[in-house]
């Protein structure tokens, strides 16, 4: 069955918001069994949205929108799919019981979001349990559009309790059944080229998506229909063997989390010492929840001063091999094991770019030490030429460094 995703709104083509609602949407209609056929954003333009879903429904059987539906004055959407389905609004109670239980706890009610009420008199009403704007379901024939909020987590809650499960209730879609894995170790083109005999000899209907991120790769290998779970399970039999221990993970969770569980398993403490990072490790450390059962903060060791000052860091390697150096890091990592009372520390000490680079050392040289209690790893690495790669990279492939000690 397939599918189109609309985003409408003046401030996604301008560029004032981001359109995070269509990747969303296309991960969770793929995974459900729908064929997601294109993806378009316009403008909150009556004639523009009228143009686009006629020719869209030419392509597709299901159209999904997003935006224009709020209580401004460019909220248009409304309006403008009762003037392409030929039918007009009109006020429902239930829709302004379901605003009044939505807003009664922050707010009251007002004139703009009383008329939220009004609805297209032709078109099934969704009530929003999260939000004042209600959801829009046409059916014509064979087709359907659904008219969605904008707002991200309003929609996540709708496509998933209400869109979702009524388009595969009325299609019969059959859903895929994937497993991801997480690998370390390997860069894109090398880790297809390993898996070239792996990927030409699927079962009929298998898939396999490589998806990048600076230093790590996951693997999503899927498949359609609940009854080839037991043939998705031998195949990934397949990829254990051929990737052994680059595997870190079978859970589709990010490196820092992976890290976070094996800390609390083990009762570890960590901490952090970042120089070119900028505390981007301690960011996503602390971005997941009970880090704070392992993890006891940072030292964001951008000059030498504090280097030396906090981290004990001899001024004489300093000088002798400068910041970005094996000896300095192992100082850092030790510094940052004392200072802050850790089990575990990271430190890390590079050269980010897009300047700041020598013939000796180039931008994206980087230096990162890791430690367990006693035990002190340290390695240089040469990353790339962009700034921003460069510290997710680093990063990354820091934690990476820690992780491996663990499983040791």
């Amino acid at each position: 069955m397939k599918t189109a995703i609309i985003t409408i709104g003046d401030e996604i083509l301008i560029g004032q918001i981001v359109d995070t609602n269509s990747a969303w949407m296309s991960k969770k209609l793929t995974e459900a069994g729908f064929e997601v056929e294109e993806k378009i954003s316009i403008a909150d333009n009556a004639q523009q949205i009228k143009d686009t879903i006629k020719e869209v429904f030419q392509r597709v059987d299901v159209i999904l929108t997003t935006g224009g539906i709020g209580p401004t004055k460019d909220d248009i959407t409304k309006k403008t799919l009762c003037e392409y389905f030929d039918t007009e609004l009109v006020f429902d109670e239930s829709v302004l019981e379901n605003i009044n239980n939505v807003i009664s706890n922050f707010t009251t009610l007002n004139g703009l979001t009383r008329d939220q009420a009004y609805v297209p008199k032709d078109c099934t009403v969704i009530q929003n349990r999260v939000g004042t704007a209600p959801i829009t379901w046409f059916e014509r024939g064979d087709k359907v559009l659904a008219s969605m909020p904008g707002v991200p987590y309003e929609m996540k809650y709708n496509m998933e309790n209400e869109i979702i499960p009524r388009l595969q209730s009325k299609y019969n879609a059959e859903a895929y059944v994937s497993r991801v894995l997480i690998v370390g170790g390997y860069t894109e083109s090398n880790l297809a080229i390993h898996l070239t005999d792996f990927e030409n000899n699927l079962p009929e209907g298998f898939g396999l998506a490589y998806l990048p991120s600076p230093r790590l790769m996951k693997l999503r290998l899927f498949v359609k229909g609940e009854y080839r779970t037991s043939e998705l399970e031998n195949e990934v039999q397949k990829l254990r063997i051929l990737l052994g221990n680059a595997i870190l993970t079978e859970k589709d969770i990010p490196l820092e989390k992976i890290i976070g569980e094996l800390l609390s398993e083990q009762k570890l403490t960590l901490g952090t010492a970042e120089s070119c990072t900028g505390g981007y490790i301690a960011h996503l450390i602390t971005s997941i929840s009970g880090s704070s059962q392992y993890f006891k903060g940072s030292i964001v060791s951008y000059s030498n001063e504090i280097k030396c000052s906090i981290l004990n860091v001899s001024q004489s390697n300093l000088d002798e091999y400068g910041a970005v150096s094996e000896s300095v890091v192992i100082e850092m990592v030790r510094g940052a094991q004392k200072a802050l009372n850790v089990d575990c520390a990271i430190a890390v000490s590079g050269i980010a770019g897009p300047d700041g680079g020598t013939p000796e050392k180039p931008v994206g040289t980087v230096w990162i030490a890791t430690a367990i209690k006693d035990r002190i790893e340290s390695k240089k690495y040469q990353l790339g030429k962009y700034r921003e790669a460069n510290i997710v990279g680093a990063s990354n492939t820091a934690m990476l460094q820690l992780l491996r000690m663990i499983n040791e």
